[in-house]
């Protein structure tokens, strides 16, 4: 595929935008205002930006507790993301989901998940909701290394295939299911491998660069809109902070760290972009501005944000009672 100066310029935007937040969101968590679990994007953020250029807007997303890159990249507001990890009542799961459990019906974002592997069979569930209603959408499931181990992967793998749904199943190998290296976990290294089980057409990509990333995501998605069933992509990355903000990763060396910051998805494309010319030095220090400045004012808006209502506590359990999320 070719790309061209919108689609870097995009990629560009996209992955400062969450690379800017995620460190936001890291001070704040170190001064204690954002509590709880909290686990950071920073590293993996050309997955996301090479998604939403080969998805349509219509596609579902649903993926495991590292969920701020997607929320932000399908478009919810920097001001929603950072109000749920705030625990406001103006957050994008009203308040109530917090960092792990994002949500947006608005923008098909179907949340994040604190369950290991628990949105996997979700995720083939969102895909055979689209095929019994005749859709030509897909269901986009992300997963990491260490949920590949759960039975449920295997069940919906099978499932999926039987029933020819349009799914992409995305493996967001980042090499250490919490500390644990795969290496530890399995004889199989290469993870995609486990696709060929069900017949199951599956790829490994590399996730340092938005452009295999898009490759391979669009044409997972052409093949389930064709009707030709599900796709399993391993897509290599790496992440630069600790499992969450409580990990202070003591088990990788600063060799592993380093040589994986020197493929940086952020640098490369930045680099690509001034080579062929797309945008000046100038332009792109003024986009990292207007960012940082979108990131200041997304905590202000946080914290001038109300606390839900005690009451809500008994709202939104069941699907009866609609749905909790407002509008950005």
């Amino acid at each position: 595929m070719k790309f061209g100066k919108n689609e870097y310029l995009r990629w560009y935007r996209e992955m400062m935008l969450i690379r800017r937040f995620e460190e936001k969101a890291a001070q704040l968590y170190g001064q204690q205002k954002i509590k709880g679990f909290c686990h950071l994007y920073i590293g993996q953020e050309a997955i996301v930006a090479g998604m939403v250029t080969a998805m349509h807007k219509d596609d579902k997303v649903i993926t495991a507790y590292r969920d701020h890159g997607h929320a932000l990249a399908l478009g919810v507001s920097a001001d929603a993301v950072m109000a749920e990890l705030y625990g406001k009542a103006t957050g994008c799961s009203g308040g109530k989901g917090g960092s792990m459990h994002m949500f947006s019906k608005e923008h098909n974002f179907v949340g994040g998940h604190g369950i290991v592997g628990a949105q996997i069979p979700l995720g083939a569930g969102l895909a055979f909701a689209e095929q019994y209603n005749g859709t030509k959408n897909v269901s986009i499931t992300f997963f990491g290394d260490g949920a590949v181990r759960q039975g449920a992967l295997h069940e919906a793998f099978n499932m999926a295939m039987l029933w020819k749904l349009p799914a992409v199943f995305i493996c967001e190998n980042n090499e250490y299911a919490m500390g644990t290296s795969v290496a530890r976990t399995t004889n199989l290294l290469d993870i995609y491998k486990i696709g060929s089980a069900y017949d199951m057409p599956s790829f490994q990509v590399d996730g340092m660069k938005c452009e295999t990333v898009h490759e391979a995501v669009y044409e997972a998605c052409e093949r389930a809109r064709r009707g030709d069933g599900p796709t399993f992509l391993e897509i290599k990355t790496y992440r630069y902070r600790g499992h969450s903000m409580s990990d202070p990763a003591s088990y990788r060396s600063k060799e592993e760290v380093a040589d994986y910051k020197s493929k940086d998805p952020i640098e490369t494309t930045k680099a690509t972009i001034l080579s062929k010319k797309y945008a000046s030095e100038k332009e792109l220090d003024e986009m990292e501005e207007e960012i940082l400045t979108l990131v200041n004012k997304s905590v202000e808006f946080a914290e001038s944000s109300p606390y839900p209502d005690a009451d809500l506590i008994y709202k939104h359990n069941y699907v009866e009672d609609g749905y909790p999320f407002i509008a950005d």
